[in-house]
């Protein structure tokens, strides 16, 4: 049996990151840069197979930064990382497809973490033309029908839109705190072996997240432990990336979870 399970490390580089440990931010709110390159070599030592970068919040509620803005918090950081650690792959968490369009002519290929469900018509066309490997999250909290086919329903029309406009490589998220309840949060997760019918990677990002923190009365910081038990139900169910904050906690996670599947 073989299974290759990926780790995708978060750097943030936003004020108002839902858990404070993620933020790489001097105390005047610039980039620290010396800082950075630290942490990400960190992640990499400990099992990080992607790093994935954001510098605009996408934690439910808040307010989204103008396009320059995100552009001045990416560009200094994301130039810095790709010199340092030239052959780690890098994920952008992005909705923009400006943004896509000057990390592309920055760095060149990387991953396009959209959390939006592609609300920018722009990007999955410019994504496809460009090559690029596109990561489709279900955000919408929309309809009557029950979280998982709600879900489904989502992702069977992104299929033909991806193939309509020319997208072959594209990622499964499907959306874990993003316009669902607390119940319908665990409800997807124990669905979440339906998703395989697409036949594409299934990233699952719980990490510290509120379906940890509001179920158990505790703050992101101290949702390690319980984080981990979902990253083993989702190995359980289908993941092939796990999104986290805690690399080194997670691959031990993901050997445990080797060790008791044979692989």
């Amino acid at each position: 049996m073989e299974r290759k399970t990926e780790i995708m490390g978060i750097v943030n580089l936003t004020p108002d990151s839902f858990y404070s440990h993620s933020r790489s931010l001097a105390p005047d709110g610039t980039p620290d840069l010396d800082a950075l390159v630290v942490k990400v070599g960190k992640m990499i030592g400990d099992g990080a197979g992607i790093i994935d970068i954001g510098a605009c919040s996408t934690r439910p509620g808040s307010l989204p930064v103008s396009s320059e803005e995100e552009w001045q918090r990416l560009e200094t950081p994301l130039r810095l990382i790709r010199s340092s650690f030239p052959d780690i792959p890098l994920s952008i968490d992005t909705f923009r497809s400006g943004i896509v369009s000057r990390v592309y002519d920055l760095i060149g290929p990387f991953i396009v973490n959209d959390v939006s469900g592609a609300s920018d018509p722009s990007v999955v066309p410019l994504t496809a033309g460009l090559g690029l490997t596109y990561v489709c999250t279900h955000s919408s909290p929309e309809g009557t029908a029950d979280v998982v086919t709600r879900v489904l329903d989502f992702f069977r029309d992104f299929a033909d839109r991806a193939e309509e406009e020319g997208l072959k490589d594209w990622i499964l998220d499907p959306g874990f705190g993003f316009g669902k309840t607390l119940e319908e949060n665990y409800s997807l997760l124990a669905g979440l072996p339906s998703l395989k019918q697409f036949g594409k990677k299934i990233l699952v990002g719980v990490s510290r997240k509120s379906m940890v923190c509001k179920l158990l009365g505790i703050s992101p910081e101290e949702a390690l432990t319980p984080t981990q038990a979902l990253h083993m139900a989702a190995l359980e169910r289908g993941a092939d990336i796990l999104r986290v904050h805690d690399v080194a906690e997670t691959a031990q996670t993901i050997k445990i979870w080797n060790r008791i599947s044979g692989i």
